[in-house]
């Protein structure tokens, strides 16, 4: 931060190792701070990616909620609204459902100039009342940013004006650069993802019993979620529980993707996933559904498999075809990870979002003489 960087907020929910989080506080770390002083917002103010936000921002705020049904949250939006001017905050940014809400409404009562919503998922499941919150949110922003064209569409479909939109995919942290691998088998493969109902493990499980040339292949499952016990009971009921590693939350991700010879991810639904674009930058070939956000990131047969989303007789023929020949799953890999480095670098996402404060910075006039911090003796 500088004497002449403007106070901005970006929300997020927490930070647990989810890819919403990831994004954001690489969000938090990669804003130039000559140009903006970067706070963090957050419900929880806990989590893995904890410190590498504290590393970077100027402050952590925490306004802690527990559904928007209770009159305590919305004392908890005034307290938000105060921080706000006190802070003198410029631009705020929120990254989903919950903080679009909190965020943008807490925002609007202080007069924050600029108010950028987010939409990261492409989810159908909302309630009514969700959905008229939701409404209300985006209709308090200048801008939304959608993290693929398929959540951009997404918001297209539910009324909101195409010309308030903006598309900034997420961005990846490049890992060293590796020599294609072309194991003499593989036997090894890796899904990372929460364990909830729109990511199709139970597709998978049942893809693995489906084919007996399957029965050599390890799985890894990376991530916890509320789907955990009804998955592991489906595994037993299909023979498949020996094959099938639970590994839980894991903070060294790299690793597991580095000992693994394939990465799945059977989702029903998907926006952009992160879990998808570090496999496809590691190197790894890639099976995936042919859903929302995942067929911006894979040209099928060229940089991944792609298969109908549900259908675990496809996906085990996907899954037997990569196996059973690793030059070409060798091929597939190392073609993912030039398409990663070419068009989803972290700087593009940081520099995408860079672009959309400036110019609503600009058109709202806001500068940093009106935006100075108020002196500690005027602060109540």
């Amino acid at each position: 931060m500088t004497e002449s960087s403007l106070p901005v907020a970006v929300w997020v929910s927490s930070f647990a190792a989810g890819g919403t989080e990831r994004q954001m506080v690489n969000l938090i770390r990669g804003l130039d701070p000559t140009l903006f002083a970067v706070h963090a917002a957050c419900f929880e103010a806990r989590g893995p990616w904890l410190d590498a936000a504290a590393e970077r921002a100027v402050s952590i705020a925490e306004f802690s909620i527990h559904g928007f049904a209770r009159p305590a949250t919305w004392r908890q939006v005034a307290a938000y609204a105060r921080w706000c001017r006190r802070q003198r905050i410029a631009a705020v940014i929120t990254s989903d459902f919950y903080t679009n809400v909190f965020g943008l409404t807490g925002a609007a009562m202080a007069g924050v100039p600029v108010r950028i919503a987010g939409r990261r998922e492409i989810n159908t499941d909302k309630t009514i009342p969700k959905l008229l919150l939701q409404r209300g949110a985006y209709a308090l922003s200048q801008r939304i940013v959608a993290n693929s064209r398929a959540a951009a569409a997404r918001l297209r479909r539910e009324g909101v004006r195409a010309d308030k939109v903006r598309v900034v995919s997420n961005g990846v942290t490049m890992p060293n650069a590796i020599a294609p691998r072309v194991p003499a088998s593989m036997t090894r493969a890796i899904v990372v993802a929460n364990l909830r109902p729109e990511k199709g493990h139970d597709v998978l499980i049942d893809a693995m019993a489906a084919r007996p040339e399957l029965r050599r292949l390890q799985l890894d499952f990376a991530g916890d979620g509320p789907c955990r016990a009804n998955l592991e009971a489906r595994a037993r009921r299909r023979g498949v529980a020996d094959r099938i590693s639970f590994l839980g939350e894991r903070g060294d991700i790299p690793a597991l993707l580095d000992r693994a010879h394939l990465f799945i991810l059977p989702s029903r639904t998907e926006a952009l996933p992160n879990s998808v674009m570090e496999a496809m930058a590691a190197g790894l070939p890639v099976v995936a559904s042919r859903t929302g956000g995942i067929c911006e990131l894979i040209d099928d047969r060229v940089t991944g498999i792609l298969v109908p989303p549900g259908d675990a007789g496809a996906l085990a023929d996907a899954i037997v075809r990569t196996i059973a020949d690793p030059v070409r799953a060798a091929a597939l890999g190392a073609e993912a990870r030039l398409t990663i480095s070419a068009r989803f670098g972290m700087s593009g996402m940081v520099s995408g979002f860079t672009d959309i404060l400036l110019a609503e910075l600009h058109r709202r006039d806001v500068t940093l003489s009106s935006h100075l911090p108020v002196p500690a003796s005027g602060r109540r």
